[in-house]
């Protein structure tokens, strides 16, 4: 744990505690996301199915990587992960991205996709709100992911027909353009 780290956040006036449990919370949200994407992932088929797997994939592999990117600053802070993965999973910040019950209606499947989006969207503003100016490492961390949950929503909400996203495809699926910096292990 860094000591200053803590000390410095404690002083701009935030509570500590709270922030953290709100990382773990988000760190939670992040690693049953990224397993329920991949269930979703594998039930994409057929001609609809096909078209989204490679975003889905996208969206999955940058979950996981907001995962590690939040691991250390819950530990700079700190805070710990639980020890059971039962109870970590629990935490989420966000509901469970369950297969629908019929996974080939691709709307289905979206509407899920995008609600997840649109939660972490919720998560990581209020991240934001809580440490602009008084938490410069985790605000930019949260801002970072945010800007990659932004795009996610984007993607999936464009598939429902809601409209133009704007956004163009990235490249290698889970490239994380944002988040990337605060990876602490490779890609």
């Amino acid at each position: 744990m860094g000591k200053v780290a803590r000390q410095v956040v404690e002083q701009a006036g935030i509570n500590v505690n709270e922030l953290i449990g709100k990382l773990v919370r988000a760190a939670s949200a992040e690693f049953t996301t990224y397993y329920y994407y991949t269930v979703l992932r594998v039930n994409s088929i057929g001609f609809e199915g096909e078209g989204l797997k490679e975003i889905i994939e996208d969206a999955r592999i940058e979950d996981r990587n907001h995962f590690e990117a939040l691991l250390p600053r819950i530990y700079e802070l700190g805070g710990a992960l639980p020890r059971d993965i039962k109870d970590f999973a629990k935490e989420a910040a966000c509901p469970d991205a369950y297969l629908p019950a019929n996974p080939q209606d691709m709307k289905q499947m979206l509407s899920v996709l995008v609600e997840a989006e649109r939660c972490a969207i919720r998560v990581y503003t209020e991240i934001c709100n809580l440490t602009t100016g008084k938490d410069h490492r985790t605000y930019e961390l949260a801002l970072a992911i945010l800007h990659e949950e932004v795009e996610h929503e984007a993607w999936f909400s464009e598939y429902l027909g809601e409209g133009p996203s704007g956004h163009f495809r990235r490249g290698a699926p889970g490239a994380s353009p944002y988040t990337g910096r605060f990876m602490t292990v490779p890609k």
